[in-house]
């Protein structure tokens, strides 16, 4: 069952972004960060993350978007920025179209939450220093055995998951 960890605006933690990478390093089959780190790329904090330069990124070996496929899945990562996230999912909408991508992993705003629009689905996870929704810093898992069942958790930086923010869906072709 393909996992994937996503997180985002971790504005400067090193300690919280390593301890999140052991804690799941041999669970997840990939390691998502939508931007915002402060972090240079070569870092050891973001080693082995798919990585999209946030709009507090200033190396300038980040990219601004990454194209993830991990089994039947293809994963969208962005920071937001460039896609006006903070008023609307149109635009990020359409880059996913325009690559092929059925999730969009995004962040930027600082506020966790999920939303499948037609056949896509859009994932913040939030920011695991500043969050700006709610008190506690977030990021999120998401697995899935088939398309026609993908599960969302989200988890508190120290590891408990949320049980509230949680989302089952699926983004199989219907006929």
């Amino acid at each position: 069952m393909p996992k994937v960890l996503i997180i985002s605006d971790t504005h400067g933690l090193t300690n919280e972004v390593m301890e999140i990478k052991q804690r799941y390093r041999y669970e997840v089959d990939a390691l998502i960060h939508c931007g915002d780190s402060e972090l240079g790329y070569q870092s050891e904090e973001l080693e082995g993350f798919h990585y999209a330069k946030g709009n507090c990124d200033f190396d300038t070996d980040m990219e601004n978007e990454q194209l993830v496929s991990i089994g039947d899945l293809t994963i969208l990562v962005v920071h937001g920025h460039l896609h006006q996230i903070k008023s609307t999912l149109m635009p990020l909408s359409y880059r996913a179209e325009e690559l092929g991508a059925q999730v969009a992993c995004f962040g930027h705003s600082h506020m966790a939450g999920a939303e499948k629009v037609k056949d896509k689905l859009f994932i913040n996870p939030g920011s695991a220093r500043l969050p700006r929704d709610r008190e506690e810093p977030t990021y999120a898992i998401m697995e899935w055995e088939t398309l026609d069942k993908i599960e969302l958790q989200y988890y508190h930086v120290t590891g408990k998951p949320m049980p509230e923010l949680r989302l089952e869906t699926s983004l199989a072709a219907k006929n």
